[in-house]
C-alpha cells in the first residue's frame, strides 16, 4: 500500500509555483531531473538557494567555509539565524573575503570568521530567544550609542577567547599585549560573533569570562561583555584602571 506524504503546500500554491517555474525556463526534462536526483539533492539545492533569498557564495566564501569549519559564520547563517535581509550592494562587498588563505589556516581553531551585517546590539537582541540576553528588559545599556549602532558590513575575524595573559590587567597593559595584526573589536562586533556562533553551533563563548571592548559608555566606561551562560550574555561597564581575573580583552584580526 502507498504510504501518503503529508503535504505543506496547497494544491493552488503548488500550481502557481509550477507556473511560475515554467516561465523561467523549467521543461519536461530539467524537472525529470529534480525527480531522479540523488538522495533528492537538486531538490535540497533549491530549496536552500530559496532560503538565502538567491544568495550564492563565491569562490572566496567557499574556500573561506571549508578552511574555518564550524567557526564560520557567513552570509547563509545570517539569514537563517539573524533574519539578515542582504542587499545586493551588501552581498557584492562581502563577494570577497579579505583574508588570505594564510591567514585563515592560521586561525582556523582560534578565531570565528563573520560576515557581519549592520546590526545594533539591541537589533541582535531582538531577532534572538529573550534568554540569551541577561535582562533584556531593564538592561542598563538601552538608552546607550554603543548600544544603538549598526556599524556597516564587513568580514571580520574574531579571537574566540581572551588575549593570552590579559586577566587581571587595567586597560592600557591589556591594550600592550595585542599583536601588530590585532586590534580591540566594539562590543557590537563581540557580541554578534557570540550570539550567530552560538546559533549556528550550539557553542558558546566566553562562557565564564569577560572581555574588554573598545567602546566607551555615556560615562566614559569601558563596555564589557561576555559569560554567556544559562543566565544569559552580560554586557557591563568599567573603569580602565581597574582589574579582575575574570576580565580579559576582546580582539581581531586587522584586515
Amino acid at each position: 500500500m502507498e504510504t501518503i506524504v503529508g503535504r505543506t503546500l496547497s494544491v493552488h500554491q503548488e500550481h502557481e509555483m509550477l507556473l511560475k517555474l515554467e516561465a523561467a525556463g523549467l521543461t519536461d526534462k530539467l524537472a525529470q531531473k529534480v525527480v531522479d536526483s540523488k538522495g533528492n539533492d537538486l531538490a535540497a539545492k533549491v530549496v536552500r538557494l530559496i532560503q538565502n533569498g538567491g544568495f550564492e557564495p563565491s569562490t572566496s566564501q567557499k574556500l573561506a567555509r571549508e578552511i574555518m569549519g564550524e567557526n564560520f559564520f557567513g552570509i547563509e547563517e545570517a539569514i537563517k539565524h539573524l533574519g539578515v535581509n542582504a542587499t545586493k550592494q551588501q552581498l557584492a562587498y562581502l563577494a570577497k573575503v579579505p583574508f588570505s588563505e594564510e591567514q585563515l589556516s592560521s586561525c582556523k581553531d582560534t578565531h570565528v570568521l563573520v560576515a557581519v551585517f549592520p546590526m545594533s546590539i539591541l537589533d541582535i537582541r531582538g531577532k534572538v530567544k529573550r534568554e540569551l540576553f541577561c535582562n533584556p528588559d531593564n538592561a542598563w545599556y538601552n538608552r546607550q550609542a554603543f548600544a544603538k549602532d549598526k556599524g556597516e558590513v564587513d568580514w571580520e575575524l574574531v579571537r574566540k577567547e581572551p588575549i593570552a595573559n590579559s586577566t587581571n590587567k587595567t586597560w592600557n597593559d591589556q591594550q600592550a599585549l595585542l599583536g601588530n595584526d590585532e586590534e580591540t573589536p566594539t562590543a557590537r562586533i563581540v557580541v554578534y560573533t557570540m550570539v550567530g556562533h552560538f546559533l549556528a553551533t550550539e557553542k558558546r563563548l566566553f562562557k565564564k569570562i569577560y572581555v574588554r571592548c573598545v567602546d566607551l559608555d555615556s560615562d566614559g566606561h569601558r563596555v564589557y561583555v561576555g559569560n554567556l551562560d544559562a543566565e544569559g550574555l552580560f554586557v557591563y561597564n568599567w573603569r580602565d584602571d581597574d582589574r579582575t581575573d575574570d576580565l580579559g580583552l576582546s580582539a581581531a584580526r586587522k584586515q
